[in-house]
């Protein structure tokens, strides 16, 4: 095998085991959370991944941002078809092996792919537009300062960059196939819709030049696609694949349902039927109460984090957060990945987790929790079935019964549902009372 078909077979199975290994990461990070059984309803699931994952439903609520993101997504991912192709090629010593077969139905798409790489290469500067120029409110807020804005940033070029260079090589590759260059008149392909256009910026140039760029070109765009690759699991882009396990797993119960607690529903029960109260002591185990980790939420509350877009939508809708609140549901979702993060290298070092006397709620502050209406805004607004509110109420629920640490308001209506059944300080024999009042 000759010299750089062995380089390129070494940069591809590297770049696929680095992915494999942090993917794997990421899956054992999630299954750290509580078991859930969100298996039901399958034809109703997989309409999710259809409609809201696949066709990005949620998104055409705002249809312009919707378009630009629906062909950006879409662009990058068939355009990457092409991948298998150059993987053949590099490892095989190929040159566009596909157009052997068919080569009508290769020109076909390939110039369907030059309109699309286009298309990316408008939409992303327009995307860019909007997040530095238009100063859009989701965009400036204070909870994606720093890294969060760079990334996407990062990602925009990125894939500006690698559309340019799909063109650019595309350009050369059939100059060069004009010109009667050997290796590259094997498989003809004639000149491409798009890259046809560049010919005046390489015109002149002789065959060895020709080839330098052409071969820079594939070179960059094959590593730059899997540097890209190993790039997303570190990077809220990582939504472009969770996004679909994600609707599948979706909770089908009514928005705002809350999960009540079967122990707390005994003690209710042995309040209306004292009779059952011999029972209460039956069992040894000692309760807990809401989450005061990522360990003591569900894994689908931590696929959800990992599967966060950070596009703001549900921080924009929630009131709480309009009235200045601290209150952030997207701060929320990042909080708990940036947590179950430490907690995942914390794991890898360690082999088990180790005791590092913090918390989820070392990066989520109470004033956070308390702030929650539970108006369920956040889940309606999320373009991938994200739940903040169930986070928010697990943790609020620790910070009440396990802290004993409420406003001293909640506090009162706490002692009156205990003693009076009611949020207010009334006898429940003269409930008849505040009826006729």
């Amino acid at each position: 095998m000759p010299f750089l078909q062995i380089i390129f077979f070494c940069i591809t199975s590297l770049s696929i085991y680095l992915f494999y290994k942090k993917i794997s990461e990421i899956k054992r990070n999630i299954l750290l959370g509580q078991d859930e059984q969100l298996t039901d309803q399958k034809r109703l699931r997989w309409k999710n991944v259809f409609f809201l994952a696949l066709g990005q439903k949620k998104m055409f609520k705002k249809p312009f941002a919707a378009i630009l993101h629906l062909f950006v997504y879409a662009g990058f991912i068939f355009i990457n078809i092409e991948m298998l192709e150059i993987i053949i090629d590099g490892i095989a010593g190929t040159h566009r092996i596909f157009s052997s077969f068919n080569s009508n139905a290769y020109h076909i798409l390939i110039n369907i792919f030059e309109i699309l790489a286009t298309i990316v290469i408008l939409f992303c500067i327009l995307f860019l537009t909007r997040r530095y120029i238009s100063g859009i409110k989701r965009f400036q807020s204070t909870d994606i300062q720093g890294w969060p804005t760079k990334d996407a940033t990062i990602i925009l070029i990125a894939e500006i960059i690698l559309m340019s260079l799909f063109l650019v090589m595309n350009a050369t590759d059939t100059m060069l196939q004009d010109l009667g260059a050997k290796h590259y008149i094997a498989h003809t392909t004639g000149h491409f819709i798009i890259s046809q256009y560049l010919f005046s910026l390489i015109h002149g140039l002789t065959i060895p030049q020709l080839i330098v760029i052409e071969r820079s070109c594939w070179w960059l765009h094959i590593v730059g696609v899997f540097t890209f690759l190993n790039y997303l699991p570190w990077s809220k882009h990582l939504h472009i694949v969770l996004a679909f396990p994600n609707a599948y797993f979706a909770r089908l119960t009514p928005r705002g349902q809350m999960s009540n607690m079967p122990a707390i529903q005994q003690e209710v029960l042995y309040v209306f039927k004292p009779e059952m109260a011999a029972d209460a002591g039956s069992s040894a185990t000692q309760l807990k109460f809401g989450a005061k980790d990522v360990f003591d939420l569900s894994w689908k509350n931590l696929l959800d984090a990992y599967s966060c877009t950070e596009c703001g939508r549900c921080s924009v809708e929630c009131p709480a957060n309009q009235t200045g609140k601290l209150l952030s549901p997207r701060k929320i979702m990042m909080d708990t990945r940036d947590r179950l993060e430490e907690v995942g290298k914390n794991i890898n070092h360690y082999s088990t987790f180790q005791d590092d006397e913090k918390s989820l709620l070392t990066y989520i502050s109470e004033e956070e929790l308390r702030a929650c209406t539970t108006c369920s805004a956040c889940i309606e607004a999320c373009p991938v079935s994200i739940n903040p509110m169930d986070i928010i109420l697990q943790m609020r629920r620790y910070v009440i019964m396990e802290k004993s640490s409420a406003p001293q308001e909640w506090t009162m209506m706490f002692g009156n549902l205990e003693n009076n059944f009611a949020p207010w300080k009334f006898a429940p024999e003269d409930r008849g009372k505040w009826i006729l009042k």
